[in-house]
C-alpha cells in the first residue's frame, strides 16, 4: 500500500547526475553482460540472425528505456517469444518474420492507446505461469539438441525424437562447451559474494577459454556486418495465417512485458509501472526492432530484477545498457565470434529450466490451480503456444464455473444443509438427498445460498409439497438472504447476492429461528428442540464454532490481554462487542444494574474486584463506563418505584451521588432527551468520577497508562454517543482523521 501513492508521480522522481553515476552507470554495466550472451543464445535458439538479437537488445535499451512506462523494466529479445519466432521463421523466412514484428508492434500501440493493457490482469495466474513453464521446457529441449552438436527442431516432440541420435553422435567440442556454461550456471550463484559478477558472463566467458584453449571443434558465433541490416518484406502466405502470427506475437509480447513490469514493481520501492505507457513503449520498440531486422522485444523479469539487484534507480540504467550493447558489437565483434553456439545454447537450457518453477507448482496445488496449470503445459509442448493457452483458458473457465455454480450439501440427522449458489446444475443432488429424508418426520432445509433460480426453487418446492402430503412437515431457514421466500410470494431475485459483514442470523432468536425471512410451517417438536438457548447452542455450534475455533484456540494459548475494561447495564439489549465492533479477547466486561461503580470496594466487591484485576494485572488501556436510553434502573430511580427492603433498592443506593449531579444545570444535547436517559449520561460521569476514588486507577492515569471514557447507546436509533463527563453532555463520535 505504501507503493500507492508514488504512482502519480512515478515520473517525477527527482534525478541528477549523482543518482546516475553512482547507481544506474554500474547498474548498466551487469546489464551489458547479461544481455549480450541472452540476446545471441535467444537469437540463435530461434534460427534468426544473431545481428536479431543484438538489435533488438539496443532497441529495448535505449528507445523502449527512454519511454518506458516502467522505468526499471529492463526490454530486450523476449524470451518468452522464443519457440512462436522459431516457428515463424522456419515458415516465412527472416524477412517476413520482421514484417510480422512491425504489424505486431502497430498493434501494440493501438492497445495500449486504448487502455486495455489492464486486461492482462484478469488472467488466470495458472494459465500465464503454465504458458511460461511450456515454453521453458521447448526452450531447454531445443537447446540440449545444440549443446549435443545438432540443430534444434520447431517443436518438443520433434527435439525429443533428436535426442536418440544426438546423443549417439554427440559433437565432443559442443558437449564440453555446453556442458560448462550449464555447470557454472548452475554452482556459480552458491558462490559466496559471486553474485557481483553475472553468471551468465562467467559461463559464456569460461566455456569460450575453453574451447579457444583446448581448440574444440565447435561452431561459433558469426556476426554479419552491422550494415547489413534485414529489411521487412510482406509475409507470403494465408492471410489468415499472417493475421494470427502478428496477433499472436502482439498479444504474448504484451502479456510478458506487462507481468513482468508488475513483478518488477514488487522488488522496489520506486515508482509504479503505468501499464499503457509501458505497452506503448513496447509496441514502439517492435515496430523499430521490424522495421530493422530485429527480434521480438518485450520486458523480461530476469534482466529486470538483476536490474533492480544492481541497485538501478531510474530508466537511465536501461538505456546505458543499450548504448554498452551497441559500442561492444561495432568495436569488438571479432571477441564475441569467439563464443561457441553450444555455450549460449547452454545458457539458454539453464534459463528455459528456470521458467518451470517448483514452487509455483506448490502455490497452485495449495489453491486447487494445478490442473489448469498443467493443461497449459502440455499444450504449449505437445501443439503449440496458443493452442496450449487456449485450452488452459477454456479449463479455467470451465473450472470457474463449476465453483460459480457449485453447492455442497450436507446432510445432519433431519436437516438439510446447503451453501453456494444453488442452479439447475447442481439441483440433481440436492434433490436425491432431500428424497432419502425418512417419511413422516420434520425435516429442516438451512439456506446458505448467494443464488437461487428458477428451477431449483421449483425442484424444492415440488419436493416440499409432496414431503407433506405424506404426513412429514418442512421448515426453510435461510441464513444469508431470502431467496427462497421471494420466489414462494412470486417476487424472485435477479442478482447474485454480495457478501455482507453479518449474516441474517446476528439477530435476536425469534428472528432466526424462522419467522421473518423463513418459511416455517408446522410447529416445532417440544422440549429441547424449542428452547430458545439450545437451538442457539446448536447453532453456535454448526455454523459459528468451525469459523471461530482457530482464533479461540489461539487466545485459549497465550490468554486474555484485553485492552478495555467495559463497565455496562446488564440490560439484554446492550450487546457490548456489537456496538463496539469487536470480539473475544478484546473487552474484559463488568455488567450490572445501572453500570454502577460503588465509589469504595466496601460498598460492592466484586466491582471493585474487576476494577483492581484489569489495571493491575490485566494492565488495561481505557476503562469505559457505558449507560444506555430506556434504562430500567434510571426510571426507577427517578420514580423511587423500586419496592421498600428489595436488593434492587439497596443496590440504586450507589446511584444516589448521580441523582445530586443530575440536577446540576443541564448539559448542551441533552435538553431534548426524557428525564430517565438526561439521568442516564449524568450517571454515567458520575461513575468515571468514582472510579478515581480506587487508587490503582488514580496510579495509572497519573502515569499515564489508563484513560477514562463514558459511552452512552441509544437503543432505539442505534447511535452511540461519547459522555462529556465535564458538562453532563453528549458527542458524537469523532470520524477517523
Amino acid at each position: 500500500m505504501n507503493h500507492l501513492p508514488r504512482s502519480n508521480a512515478g515520473e517525477h522522481t527527482p534525478h541528477g547526475p549523482p543518482l546516475i553515476l553512482k547507481h544506474d552507470l554500474p547498474a548498466s554495466f551487469v546489464l551489458f553482460l547479461i544481455s549480450i550472451p541472452l540476446s545471441l543464445g535467444i537469437a540463435h535458439a530461434t534460427g534468426a540472425p544473431l545481428m536479431a538479437g543484438i538489435i533488438s537488445a539496443v532497441i529495448g535499451g535505449v528507445v523502449v528505456g527512454a519511454i518506458s512506462g516502467a522505468p526499471l523494466q529492463i526490454s530486450g529479445p523476449g524470451t518468452g517469444l522464443v519457440v512462436i519466432v522459431a516457428g515463424l521463421v522456419a515458415q516465412f523466412g527472416w524477412a517476413a518474420t520482421a514484417a510480422i514484428t512491425l504489424a505486431a508492434g502497430m498493434l501494440q500501440l493501438a492497445l495500449g492507446l486504448t487502455g486495455i493493457s489492464r486486461v492482462v490482469m484478469s488472467l488466470s495466474p495458472a494459465v500465464v505461469h503454465g504458458m511460461l513453464a511450456g515454453i521453458g521446457i521447448s526452450i531447454a529441449a531445443g537447446q540440449l539438441v545444440v549443446v549435443l552438436g545438432g540443430t534444434a527442431a520447431s517443436s518438443v516432440p520433434a527435439n525429443l525424437a533428436l535426442l536418440p541420435g544426438e546423443v549417439a553422435g554427440a559433437s565432443l567440442g559442443s558437449v564440453i562447451a555446453g556442458a560448462v556454461a550449464i555447470a557454472v550456471l548452475l554452482v556459480w550463484p552458491r558462490v559466496p559474494r559471486a553474485s557481483l559478477v553475472p553468471a551468465p558472463l562467467v559461463a559464456v566467458v569460461l566455456a569460450t577459454a575453453l574451447a579457444f584453449v583446448l581448440r574444440l571443434d565447435v561452431a561459433h558465433v558469426d556476426l554479419p556486418d552491422s550494415h547489413a541490416l534485414t529489411f521487412p518484406e510482406m509475409p507470403q502466405g494465408n492471410v489468415g495465417t499472417v493475421v494470427t502470427a502478428i496477433v499472436t506475437v502482439a498479444l504474448v509480447a504484451s502479456m510478458e512485458s506487462l507481468l513482468s513490469a508488475v513483478a518488477t514493481d514488487r522488488l522496489h520501492d520506486g515508482p509504479r509501472a503505468r501499464l499503457d505507457k509501458e505497452l506503448i513503449a513496447q509496441g514502439t520498440g517492435n515496430v523499430l526492432a521490424g522495421a530493422l531486422g530485429g527480434f521480438p522485444i518485450s520486458g523480461g523479469l530476469a534482466r529486470s530484477s538483476t536490474n533492480v539487484a544492481a541497485g538501478a534507480k531510474t530508466r537511465y540504467a536501461a538505456i546505458f545498457q543499450g548504448v554498452w550493447i551497441a559500442v561492444a558489437v561495432l568495436a569488438f565483434s571479432p571477441a564475441l565470434e569467439l563464443i561457441p553456439l553450444s555455450a549460449l545454447a547452454g545458457v539458454l537450457f539453464v534459463v528455459g529450466l528456470k521458467l518451470v518453477s517448483l514452487q509455483r507448482m506448490r502455490n497452485l496445488l495449495q489453491h486447487r490451480e494445478f490442473v489448469v496449470y498443467a493443461v497449459t503445459v502440455l499444450g504449449v509442448v505437445l501443439f503449440g503456444l496458443l493452442e496450449g493457452v487456449v485450452a488452459g483458458l477454456v479449463v479455467a473457465l470451465l473450472r470457474a464455473l463449476y465453483r460459480l455454480t457449485h453447492c455442497s450439501v450436507r446432510v445432519e440427522g433431519n436437516r438439510v444443509c446447503v451453501r453456494g449458489s444453488l442452479v439447475f446444475l447442481g439441483v440433481g443432488r440436492l434433490v436425491r438427498e432431500l428424497r432419502g429424508m425418512p417419511q413422516g418426520e420434520t425435516v429442516v432445509l438451512e439456506l446458505h445460498v448467494d443464488y437461487l433460480d428458477h428451477a431449483s426453487y421449483e425442484a424444492i418446492n415440488d419436493w416440499r409439497e409432496g414431503y407433506e402430503r405424506l404426513g412429514g412437515r418442512v421448515r426453510v431457514d435461510e441464513v444469508h438472504d431470502t431467496w427462497f421466500d421471494r420466489a414462494n410470494q412470486g417476487k424472485p431475485g435477479r442478482r447474485k447476492t454480495l457478501p455482507g459483514p453479518l449474516p441474517r442470523w446476528f439477530a435476536p432468536w425469534s428472528h432466526w429461528q424462522g419467522t421473518p425471512g423463513a418459511v416455517t410451517l408446522p410447529a416445532q417438536r417440544a422440549s429441547a428442540e424449542s428452547d430458545p438457548m439450545l437451538l442457539g447452542m446448536r447453532e453456535f455450534e454448526r455454523r459459528s464454532a468451525p469459523l471461530v475455533r482457530p482464533f479461540l484456540h489461539e487466545l485459549a494459548m497465550r490468554g486474555q490481554r484485553p485492552q478495555q475494561l467495559f463497565i455496562t447495564c446488564a440490560d439484554s439489549r446492550v450487546v457490548p462487542n456489537l456496538i463496539t465492533t469487536s470480539g473475544p479477547g478484546d473487552l474484559f466486561c463488568v455488567r450490572n444494574i445501572g453500570n454502577l461503580v460503588p465509589m469504595s470496594s466496601a460498598e460492592d466487591r466484586s466491582v471493585g474486584a474487576a476494577v483492581e484485576y484489569a489495571v493491575e494485572i490485566l494492565n488495561v488501556s481505557t476503562i469505559v463506563v457505558c449507560g444506555h436510553s430506556d434504562c430500567g434502573a434510571m426510571k426507577a430511580l427517578v420514580s423511587g418505584s423500586a419496592p421498600r427492603g428489595s436488593h434492587l433498592r439497596s443496590w440504586l443506593r450507589n446511584a444516589e451521588p448521580s441523582l445530586i449531579r443530575f440536577h446540576a444545570p443541564t448539559a448542551p444535547g441533552c435538553a431534548e432527551l426524557p428525564v430517565a436517559d438526561r439521568l442516564a449520561v449524568a450517571n454515567v460521569a458520575q461513575q468515571l468520577d468514582n472510579l478515581l476514588g480506587y487508587p490503582s486507577v488514580r496510579e495509572a492515569i497519573v502515569a499515564g497508562t489508563l484513560t477514562l471514557k463514558g459511552m452512552y447507546f441509544d437503543i432505539s436509533n442505534a447511535r452511540v454517543y461519547l459522555v462529556d463527563a465535564d458538562r453532563n453532555g453528549l458527542e458524537p463520535v469523532p470520524s477517523p482523521a
